[in-house]
């Protein structure tokens, strides 16, 4: 099988991915859409490994999934703790994200 679907598949969700990001607001709907553009470049690192016949892109890419779900843990106990103090997810309403801000 031709690596062409897999590249046109991966730009689309990296594509969908900026679109989320630049066009919405809800910090929850962001991290979807950068996960969504990571995810795209596992399947580029997976496709080109293929390609080559190493295992080098797979293994970069089971690293960066470990990553990416501490990453999640992360980010999604920063999603909890804003909307507790907040009680909004609105981009807009966390320009500045520091302990001067609150004060």
């Amino acid at each position: 099988m031709t690596p062409e679907p897999f590249f046109a598949l991966a730009t689309v969700l990296f594509s969908l991915g900026i679109v989320g990001i630049i066009s919405r607001r809800n910090l929850f709907v962001i991290y979807m859409s950068i996960e969504l553009m990571l995810s795209s470049v596992n399947l580029i690192l997976a496709v080109f490994s293929r390609l080559h016949g190493d295992m080098n892109g797979s293994v970069i890419a089971l690293l960066m999934i470990a990553v990416i779900a501490a990453e999640a843990a992360l980010f999604l106990a920063i999603i909890v703790g804003l909307y507790r103090q907040r009680r909004t997810l609105d981009s807009d309403v966390f320009s500045k994200l520091s302990q001067r801000d609150t004060l």
